[in-house]
């Protein structure tokens, strides 16, 4: 190569990489803001945030994690072992591990290649995993992801009344104000599932919450009390149960069924329970906590009694 040719093709790799420095390589441009929650036991105890920080277009979740807690890693970086001294452990014979959930769903990915985009929810938890290995949606991100989405997706919310009466149009009354966009059409919708049981328990999505929580991720159940009624259980976090609700009793809880949009359930024995778990759709009853059951106006976390390890 000619000197004159070699240093024309220097300047054109230097201006080339000035463009991408632009384009995102390095720091980046601001995103936006990304808020970040750490607890441990289904949500029981916080130990870090909310705190709400700047992201550029280079962060990841697992960037943003490393700048606002003690955190150790393996698999070359790839995957979170521990968070403020909690680390990943086998206690009688339970597991416990870190998890992370996006707008209130799991994230299809880990945290070193989930590149933020701005606005996000970020809540990571520590539990044992025994009884759900799988957790597919939560509903402690309220108002996510009916204000701003999920996985870099933003589709409209669809309120399907199955029977809820009344419940129903507070259950839209309330999407509404927390920045939802309704709409009439389920097709690619985030779906959210108003009314008794004995109705929406014909969803499939729903009904995996009669299979336990390793095919929900619910620790909830309702069980058949004769004459086509059922009754609301609270389930432990290893799956058995631990306090049945009264016939007054709501759930409010999320799943998802293999890579549809997450679901959510408002949800009860009767009518009268479906309006207590729609009255329940607001930040203090539901933020950081995997699903509720709801009874004269108190809301009780889901699962019951998650001890510390």
């Amino acid at each position: 190569m000619s000197p004159s040719r070699g240093k024309a093709v220097a300047i054109a790799l230097f201006a080339a990489a000035l463009a991408a420095a632009g384009c995102g390589i390095g720091p980046g441009a601001d995103v936006g803001a990304v808020t970040l929650t750490v607890t441990r036991d289904y949500g029981a105890q916080r130990l870090l945030g909310p705190e709400t920080e700047a992201a550029s277009e280079s962060d990841t979740a697992m960037r943003l994690l490393d700048r606002s807690a003690d955190i150790s890693t393996r698999y070359g970086g790839g995957f979170v072992s521990s968070i403020e001294g909690l680390s990943e452990a086998v206690r009688d014979g339970r597991r416990y591990d870190w998890f992370f959930y996006v707008d209130g769903v799991e994230s299809p990915v880990g945290a070193a290649d989930y590149a933020l985009r701005g606005g996000e929810s970020i809540w990571w938890d520590y539990r044992d995993w025994s009884a759900a290995e799988r957790v597919p949606a939560v509903v402690g991100s309220w108002p996510q992801p009916f204000r701003d989405g999920y996985e870099g997706k933003r589709p409209a919310t669809v309120v399907e009344c199955l029977g809820g009466g009344r419940a129903c149009g507070e259950v839209r009354t309330r999407l509404a104000a927390a920045g939802a966009r309704l709409s009439g059409d389920a097709a690619g919708a985030l779906r959210v599932l108003v009314g008794p049981w004995t109705r929406v328990r014909e969803d499939p999505a729903a009904a995996q919450i009669e299979e336990g929580p390793q095919a929900s991720g619910v620790f909830a159940d309702f069980t058949p009390a004769g004459a086509g009624s059922y009754t609301l259980q609270g389930l432990d976090e290893g799956g058995g149960e631990a306090r049945r609700f009264g016939p007054g009793a709501g759930l409010v809880a999320a799943t998802r069924r293999y890579e549809a949009p997450p679901v959510w359930i408002v949800s009860g024995s009767t009518r009268r329970g479906v309006s207590a778990a729609a009255a329940a759709l607001d930040v203090g009853a539901l933020r950081d906590r995997y699903a509720v059951a709801v009874e004269a106006g108190r809301a009780t976390p889901l699962p019951i009694g998650a001890p510390a390890p």
